[in-house]
Formats: structure tokens, C-alpha cells, sequence
């Protein structure tokens, strides 16, 4: 009896003819669509499963892929779109029905392998003094690195020049000059998870420590022209269908504003203890005490680190064996 109930159920969907679609949410993974089942009307919700986790599936992913479509290249970094191959289709549409978002790092360091771990997590509190101590040292240490060369490479023009969806023109005004490009997150298509770049050109201001009430006007007049820039790439988006953050710690040390749809569903990258609303920190400026070099490193601030960053094994963790630190 049971068996029979369950083959039934499973007969329905089958069944199920389409006549549109109501929304897509989670960033395109789950879509609610509106059709009928033997004529009555029926909703069917799909969501993309988890990865199954067996070697043998996990290894043969990318041999059996049906299309491959680059989305951009630079240095070791690479992201593409693809089809699993569950449904035959012709070449040249294959953009149009890819299910799959790759992104590949090759030749790929130890670092990254570490970033790209399961690893616990701590949360830790980055005081004016840790950060002047020990934090600031870390960043010019790895700004010294040339581990920015990628970076450097977008802004001017050297790489990704044809994924630049909108630039100011190149040396013009390197204290006002900017460009913004899609995240490598971002399949570039899905405008309810729109997720953009804008990378300034001038180089002296490393995080959101670095900023100060100086810099006040230059950070509004820098919003609205994100703001501008991105509703006239993408007219189907109003200013206030977006917001803009910036990370802290940040992926890599050259200042960089993040521009997200507000549908675009948070997660671990938009949340408490690693994005910071711009307008949040143009507000605690605004009422910092202090003349115009009153900045973000007189701040203590809190934020979460994987514990194979080099960030906690370098610092954070050897001032709790000390007990530096409140963290």
C-alpha cells in the first residue's frame, strides 16, 4: 500500500506542464513555476540539490560537461558557465541553458587550497592598537608581495578590459577615476543576483581602515556614481534596488566597493562580522570627533577569520596564547 501511495506521488510530476514562471530566488537556485496536472493548477517549486559528495560523481563532472563558456581570465583566475549535459542542446544556445557556475583557479597555491578548506572559524576583536601593531604590518607585507598584480592589471587595462561594463577614462583622475565589472560570483545574467566590483584607481587607500573624514565627500560623490553607473548598464534596476558594501578584512588589500541587488540573498560574504555598509561608515565619520585625519583606524571593530588564514595563525592566534587580545 505504501509502495503504491509513493508511486503515485512520484507519477505526478512527470505530469506537470508548464506555463510560466513566478520567481526565481536564492540567487536563480530555486524557481516557482505555475502549470496544471491532469488540468488542475499546480505549483512546482525547484531547488538545486547539494553536490552528492561520492568521489565517482565528483571526479567525472568535468570530463562530461556538454558546454563550456568562458567568462573571463586573468593571472590564475578563471570562471566560466556550463551545461551538465541533463538536457541535449544545440551549441549556439547553450548560454541560455547553462546550470552550472565554474570557477577555477590554475595553477592554484597552498594558500588557496587553505582558503578553499573546511576550517573552524573564530571571531576576533581588531583594536586601533592591534590593528597599528600587527594588522597594518600584515597588509603592507602582503601589498609588498605583488599579490595585487591582478588587480593593478584591471585597472589598467592590461586584463578582463572586455568584462569592464562601465570605466571612467583611465588616468584622466586617478583620485576620481573608477571601473566596475561583474564579481566572479556572478553568473551575468541573473539581475535579481546582480553582484559588481568597483575598483578605484588610486592606490593609497588599502581597506576601510585607511579611510578618514577627509575622504567624506570623495566616498558620497563615489556612491552616486556606482549608483549611476550600474541603473544605466542595467535600466531594469532602480538606485534603491541596490547597496554597496565593502569587506573588511578584505580578499585583497586595494580598496573596493561591492554592488549587490538587495534580492540577492545574503550570505557568508554579506554578514555580520565581514560587510560593512558604505553609508554605515560614511555616517560613523560624519560624527567622529576630531579635524579631517580622524579615520577608521582609531575603530575597533570585529570581524570573523577562517582559522587557516594567515591573518589568525600569524596574528590573532599568537596574541591569544599571549592574552593581547580580547578575542
Amino acid at each position: 500500500m505504501a509502495d503504491e501511495h509513493k508511486r503515485k506521488a512520484e507519477a505526478l510530476v512527470p505530469k506537470f506542464k508548464f506555463e510560466r514562471l513566478l520567481r526565481q530566488d536564492q540567487a536563480g537556485r530555486r524557481s516557482c513555476l505555475v502549470g496544471t496536472i491532469d488540468d488542475q493548477p499546480a505549483l512546482l517549486i525547484l531547488e538545486r540539490a547539494p553536490f552528492p559528495s561520492s568521489p565517482d560523481y565528483l571526479g567525472s563532472v568535468p570530463a562530461t560537461l556538454q558546454t563550456i563558456q568562458n567568462l573571463g581570465a586573468n593571472d590564475v583566475y578563471h570562471w566560466y558557465l556550463a551545461s551538465s549535459g541533463t538536457i541535449p542542446l544545440p551549441a549556439s544556445s547553450s548560454h541560455e541553458f547553462a546550470d552550472l557556475k565554474i570557477n577555477l583557479i590554475w595553477p592554484c597555491t597552498e594558500k588557496h587550497i587553505k582558503k578553499y578548506s573546511k576550517q573552524g572559524v573564530r571571531f576576533v576583536t581588531e583594536t586601533p592598537a592591534i590593528y597599528r601593531d600587527h594588522v597594518r604590518p600584515f597588509i603592507q607585507a602582503q601589498r609588498e608581495a605583488g599579490r595585487l598584480n591582478w588587480a593593478f592589471n584591471i585597472i589598467e587595462g592590461l586584463k578582463e578590459a572586455e568584462d569592464v561594463i562601465y570605466r571612467t577614462p583611465y588616468g584622466q583622475d586617478p583620485e576620481e577615476g573608477f571601473l566596475l565589472l561583474p564579481d566572479l560570483n556572478w553568473d551575468r545574467k541573473t539581475v535579481d543576483a546582480l553582484h559588481l566590483l568597483g575598483l578605484v584607481e588610486r592606490r593609497d587607500l588599502w581597506s576601510l581602515r585607511d579611510l578618514r573624514k577627509k575622504h567624506i565627500p570623495w566616498l558620497r560623490h563615489m556612491k552616486t556614481k556606482f549608483l549611476d553607473a550600474t541603473t544605466q548598464v542595467y535600466p531594469s534596476i532602480e538606485a534603491d534596488q541596490l547597496k554597496l558594501y565593502v569587506h573588511y578584512q578584505p580578499t585583497y588589500y586595494h580598496l573596493h566597493i561591492h554592488i549587490v541587488h538587495v534580492e540577492l540573498e545574503a550570505g557568508a560574504t554579506q554578514a555580520t562580522g565581514k560587510a560593512v555598509g558604505l553609508e554605515s561608515i560614511i555616517a560613523q565619520l560624519e560624527v567622529m570627533e576630531g579635524d579631517d585625519e580622524a579615520g577608521m583606524d582609531a575603530v575597533t571593530l570585529c570581524y570573523t577569520l577562517g582559522e587557516a588564514s594567515d591573518l589568525w595563525v600569524d596574528v590573532f592566534e599568537p596574541l591569544k596564547r599571549t592574552g593581547s587580545t580580547t578575542c
